[in-house]
Order: C-alpha cells, then structure tokens, then sequence
C-alpha cells in the first residue's frame, strides 16, 4: 500500500474516530440532561417564596425529608393582550406529591375578603391590580403570591400566571380537549351541554370564563377551570404527546404573566406526572363563604365580598398541605 493511500486512510481513521467521540459526546449529554430532568433528580433542592417590603426573595431549602413534594399556585390573569395590569381572576393552591403522584388543590374565591398591607381590606382578586397600578407589573404579581400565602398560612415553592389566551393557546397546541361539563353552561347564543365533549381551545376559553349564566356563580367556574385543567392534562400526558412537551411550555411561555419555574422545572413536573390520572389521584376542595356587603378600603366603598370561616381555612389547609 502506497503512503497516499496510508495517508487517507489515517485521515478517515481520524474523522471516525473524531465523529465517534462527538456522538459519544453528545449522547452523553443528552443523557445527562435527560438524567437531570428526572424528577427525583431536578427536585432536589426547592424554592420557598418570600416576599417582605414590596420584594420576594428566593431561598434555597433540601427537599422534604419524607418525599419529593412542593406548594404550587396557579393564577389566572384578566388582562388582555397590550394591557400590564390586570385582576387576579382564578387562584388554585396545589399540594404536589411526586413520590405518591398525588396532588391535592384548593380553589379561592377571588372575591374573598383580605388584608393588604399598607392598604387595609379588599377583594383578593383587586390585589394584583392594585399594587401593579403602584408598583409595577412584576411586584403586583408578587404581592397576590404574598397575599395568598398570608391568608392561607401556606408557604409557596412555586407561582405561575398566565392569561387567558395562554389557555386557549395551550390547548390549541394539543389539538384540543376532552372536558368534562358538570352542567349546561351557556355561552353567547350557544349551549354546551352536561357531559364530556372534545373542546377547541377558544370554547374552552369561553367556559372558563363564564360565572354570570351559572347558577353557583364563581363556584360554578372554579368547577369548570378544574375541569379544563384535568382535560389538558389527561391530553398532555398522553404518551403521544409527551414528545410535544417543549412546545407546549414554549407556546404557554408566550402569554405567561410571571413565575419562578424554569422551562427545565416545567418540562420534569410534566414528566413526573406522565402517569398522573386526575379523576384517581386529584384530591380537590373548594373554598367556600358568605357573600357580604363589606366596606372596601381601597375602593372607600361598599363592596360584594366573601368571608371565609377562619376554622374552615384551617381545617382545609392542614387536611391538604400538611405532608
């Protein structure tokens, strides 16, 4: 063999071995972030949310000694594209226990009546607006985190806040729904019956907002977000559609109002939860009060509100988030 011939089969030799080590390389890296994603992994170390004077604060505590489990509090906003404040229109506190891949959840009702430092009291639901107005987007954000955590006496590890067109954009991404319908919910000039149907993401949208036609009014809503939130969900977490679970926090992302979740924290939650079935292990609690006219020190009116029993608070919680 002639010393070309060596020659280029060194060269070759050298590229096989370079290309060898890149895919080496990169499987290993790609292990290793897929490693990193699992949930008994990335959950090691979990956020606790302070906020003191107007600010919050990240701290860093060890995951709970007795299992993998954090608080999360999901918030809707009412703004509208272009628009920077806005009310906090739905609140669900979960307890996420991802040794038992069990959640329990807690609904509030966004007229109930709170304390807001420096204010006096109002509806929950005008906290959010109100400091955003003040201070600014981000500190109104997180003074409704801080308000929920107040009333409730539960630290929070985790928020996240989108719109309502992150919803429908949510679902779209999925194809849409299957949704459970407790009762005839009208619509515009249109009746979505009692029953499961398979929703787009604008009809879906529509239920989640509707309380006026509802016979239980707020209560009646929380029950019909709860419902679209199992249906993505169930959608979600279908095998053939984990591969889309990037896209699905990419497109939420878009119309996210604010968290302190990651794309890395979303994608292993979701992850974790791949065998999670909300009908068996969703344990799910309403809030529930008495309407009352109350003065509002914000608006220096009378105001609609809803006092919670300080006992029922208290029972709930410790039923719920005690783990």
């Amino acid at each position: 063999m002639n010393r070309s011939s060596k020659k280029k089969r060194s060269k070759w030799k050298v590229f096989g071995y370079s290309l060898l080590g890149i895919i080496v390389v990169a499987i290993a890296a790609v292990g290793f972030a897929y490693y990193q994603l699992q949930p008994k992994n990335h959950f090691k170390n979990i956020p606790v949310v302070n906020a003191n004077a107007g600010t919050t604060e990240q701290k860093t505590q060890p995951s709970n000694s007795t299992g993998t489990n954090f608080n999360l509090l999901i918030m809707g906003s009412d703004a509208r594209p272009g628009q920077k404040i806005g009310h906090t229109d739905s609140m669900l506190l979960a307890h996420v226990d991802l040794d038992k891949n069990q959640i329990n959840a807690v609904s509030i009702p966004r007229d109930t009546r709170v304390h807001l430092d420096g204010y006096g009291y109002t509806k929950l639901t005008s906290v959010q607006y109100i400091l955003q107005a003040n201070k600014g987007p981000k500190q109104g954000m997180e003074g409704a985190v801080k308000a929920i955590s107040d009333f409730t006496g539960v630290p929070i590890n985790y928020y996240v806040e989108t719109n309502f067109d992150g919803l429908q954009s949510m679902i779209d991404t999925l194809g849409g729904i299957n949704m459970y319908v407790p009762t005839d919910v009208k619509i515009g000039n249109k009746v979505v019956t009692a029953g499961s149907h398979f929703l787009d993401g604008k009809t879906v949208l529509s239920l989640s907002r509707e309380r006026h036609s509802l016979a239980n009014g707020d209560y009646g809503r929380q029950q019909l977000q709860l419902e679209a939130l199992k249906g993505i969900a169930k959608q979600a977490l279908n095998p053939s559609n984990v591969a889309k679970m990037p896209s699905l926090v990419n497109s939420v992302s878009k119309y996210m109002v604010g968290t302190n979740m990651s794309t890395s924290d979303m994608v292993s939650l979701g992850l974790a939860m791949k065998d999670f079935d909300p009908n068996k292990q969703l344990k799910y609690k309403q809030l529930t009060g008495v309407g009352r006219t109350m003065y509002d020190d914000i608006l220096k009116a009378n105001n609609s509100e809803i006092i919670i029993d300080p006992e029922q608070l208290k029972s709930t919680i410790a039923k719920y988030f005690n783990s």
